[in-house]
């Protein structure tokens, strides 16, 4: 049974899912999970992951967090797995591009899937697909939208303040 959360945040409103003692979604529109998760929110949650992972994202947002400690439990293929995986290598402040998680994975034609699965990461933030960026440089695709990506990449850089 998934059971989920809603917390206020700088950048909006985020709901947190849980199922059994790992994390399986973040997501801003409530909307998008509903039909898998209990219909209202844990009012006091019983799942110290939730409760954890509310934690763990507000020290982030307060700057006193650059890596997340939690049980993940992202749904997906084996190879939006391995993307994921990669991505939770990057750095805080740092970058990387979709061709470069590609080769991470040994599979260097594959920037356009890789791009795919990070369209498709359930757990943002935590698994930091914003931190995916063009060959060029520019900013590309963020469930959240391209300024709030950017938002994010000025604050892990110490550029601005959420």
């Amino acid at each position: 049974m998934i059971e989920w959360i809603k917390m206020n945040s700088p950048i909006g409103d985020l709901y947190i899912l849980s199922e059994e003692e790992s994390i399986c979604g973040i997501s801003w529109d409530e909307s998008s999970f509903k039909k898998v998760a209990n219909k209202k929110p844990s009012s006091s949650p019983k799942k110290t992951v939730l409760l954890q992972a509310k934690m763990q994202l507000l020290e982030y947002f307060n700057g006193e967090r650059d890596v997340f400690d939690l049980a993940l439990s992202p749904k997906g293929t084996e190879f939006q797995n391995k993307v994921w995986k990669q991505l939770q290598k990057i750095p805080f402040g740092k970058t990387k591009s979709y061709g470069d998680i590609a080769s991470k994975i040994n599979n260097p034609k594959a920037m356009r899937a890789v791009g795919m699965a990070n369209r498709n990461n359930p757990i943002p933030i935590i698994i930091p697909c914003h931190r995916v960026i063009g060959s060029n440089g520019k900013l590309t695709g963020f469930a959240g939208g391209l300024d709030l990506k950017k938002r994010l990449l000025d604050f892990e850089a110490g550029l601005s303040h959420l």
